[in-house]
């Protein structure tokens, strides 16, 4: 995992927003399944372990208190998260 690129953890990180957020819908519906419950909390633990691992090289994914910063303050340096350019296939 510390040897992916930038746009790969990214990626990466969409990936497992995408699913946990479609997850998270289906649940609202049907709150007694427990192979979506399973997967949801699946793939949110990794979504965190994946931001710690992407904040501590990149700094913070967001701002507003979502994730602490190393000095000096992380958020304003350039590409921010949304600015960086994805290898597509």
């Amino acid at each position: 995992m510390d040897n992916q690129s930038r746009e790969d953890l990214l990626s990466k990180i969409q990936e497992l927003e995408f699913a946990a957020v479609d997850l998270n819908l289906f649940l609202d519906n049907h709150p007694t399944h427990k192979q979506a419950l399973s997967d949801y909390n699946k793939f949110t633990e990794q979504l965190m372990n994946l931001k710690k691992v992407y904040e501590s090289k990149y700094g913070p994914l967001a701002n507003f208190g979502s994730a602490p910063s190393q000095y000096p303050w992380k958020w304003v340096e350039e590409p921010w998260p949304w600015e960086v350019n994805f290898k597509r296939d």
